[in-house]
């Protein structure tokens, strides 16, 4: 049965080719929603870019038809701009007539009432608008297009039982998939935590490599002096250091170690083994204030407030290796290094010779990222179409890293939740493929403190 669809201006903001994701329906632009659009064209950011981005789709298709009568598309459905059905006496007294909101709810509900035998919906991202709507006996939904199914995000790994023959095979060189019993689906770069049904003292952590269970390679390296601890850490620091995986992503909580596991083995590939050019650490600016477009200074100095991860990673790093340089004297055993610098000398040396930069998205539409250790902080801010936006930079030669915490207290964008977030989707539509791996820390190993406080609070 056809419906007709109601847009709110924050589904197109959140996805600006929404347009077509309505199958054979009717979808309906609200004129309000592209005034609110006008308005946000000009703003710095993801708004601006998303709102500029929709009225580039929406010109394309103007050319098709006219979108106040309505425009077929490829689908079957149909899209139009809404300029009537705007009454205001279905709405109670008591509540703002000229806010942007009510108005789409009024024109909702005209809509509602002239075409009883259509089902009538809105489409928002707002709870409070969706709240409204309810009260008014308006359905409203939420924008599901790109918002996983599942109801927990792929973690990377599992734990099975073997035969102790079996695992000493993987030790030897791997183990054929088909001798693991393994019933549901083992994604290529999936890790296994393999205990013996025999003894309890024999196991090991393994990855699928898309045929056969193979053991670590990296289980006992380090990378600028930073060793992994535990085991969800160890099958990271795997991926992370695997160049045949140009694509990782690692999620977890607050100290749970994402962003200095991919600092440290940034540093190791580019400073100390030269296999990629340069690090290039990028991160989406989402404030409850204003964006970074209203701060004063070069692009470096209006990015340093939002690098905060970043530069105490590397200071923890250089802390790192200052300790094992120390043990190393007093062993006798000589452990090469770098000087030890300052974080801001450290990064400012590096970012003058081109080996390091640090980014936002506002700057990265258009290039092309070769050779570079590409490391995306804070991702689970993303909407869909922009973390698919930061994949499409992928040059040759160049590895990926997104990490972030994807739950709903770790989220500032209104645009998108813990289950519509670029993070969680990228996991979820990457993980079939041989190309990529992820991976979701558990345990906090900031500090005992950290570690009750995201246990209790």
């Amino acid at each position: 049965m056809v419906k007709n669809y109601i847009l709110d201006t924050n589904v197109i903001i959140h996805d600006p080719t929404c347009f077509y994701k309505f199958e054979d329906n009717n979808v309906i632009i609200p004129i309000v929603a592209i005034e609110e659009l006008d308005n946000l064209k000009h703003r710095e950011g993801m708004v601006g870019y998303h709102a500029r981005l929709a009225a580039r789709e929406l010109n394309q298709l103007r050319r098709m038809g006219n979108l106040e009568k309505g425009v077929v598309l490829e689908n079957g459905g149909t899209i139009r701009i809404e300029l009537n059905h705007m009454d205001m006496s279905c709405i109670p007294e008591g509540i703002d007539i000229h806010r942007n909101d009510t108005r789409i709810l009024a024109m909702t509900k005209n809509l509602q009432q002239e075409y009883a035998e259509i089902p009538t919906i809105l489409v928002t991202k707002d709870v409070y608008m969706a709240i409204k709507a309810d009260s008014f006996g308006i359905e409203a939904q939420d924008y599901i297009n790109d918002k996983i199914t599942t109801e927990q995000v792929y973690p990377g790994y599992r734990q099975i039982a073997l035969p102790s023959d079996k695992i000493n095979r993987i030790f030897k060189g791997g183990l054929p998939i088909a001798e693991c019993a393994i019933e549901d689906t083992l994604y290529p770069n999936e890790f296994l935590h393999i205990t013996s049904t025999s003894d309890d003292n024999h196991e090991v952590l393994a990855r699928f490599d898309g045929s056969h269970v193979v053991p670590l390679k990296y289980l006992k390296h380090s990378a600028w002096g930073l060793t992994p601890i535990n085991r969800e850490q160890k099958m990271a620091f795997e991926l992370l250091m695997d160049s045949s995986i140009p694509f990782v992503t690692i999620t977890g909580g607050a100290g749970s170690g994402k962003t200095i596991l991919a600092t440290a083995v940034a540093l190791e590939k580019v400073i100390e083994q030269g296999e990629f050019n340069k690090i290039v650490f990028v991160r989406p600016t989402i404030a409850a204030g204003n964006d970074i477009g209203y701060l004063p200074g070069t692009e470096e100095e209006k990015l340093r407030p939002w690098m905060g991860s970043f530069y105490d990673a590397i200071e923890n790093l250089m802390n790192v290796r200052r300790a094992s340089k120390e043990e190393a004297a007093k062993t006798g055993r000589y452990l090469p290094g770098k000087p030890d610098f300052t974080v801001d000398n450290f990064i400012e040396t590096y970012r003058q010779k081109g080996i390091i930069e640090t980014k936002t998205f506002t700057y990265m539409r258009g290039r092309t990222l070769s050779n570079a250790f590409v490391i995306v902080d804070e991702a689970q801010e993303l909407t869909p179409h922009l973390a698919k936006l930061m994949l499409t930079r992928a040059g040759f030669g160049s590895k990926f890293i997104f990490i972030g915490d994807p739950t709903d207290n770790q989220i500032d964008n209104v645009l998108v939740d813990a289950r519509s977030n670029g993070l969680v989707y990228t996991v979820e539509k990457m993980k079939p493929f041989n190309l990529s791996g992820h991976v979701s820390l558990k345990q906090v190993e900031r500090s005992p403190l950290a570690s009750l406080a995201e246990r209790h609070m």
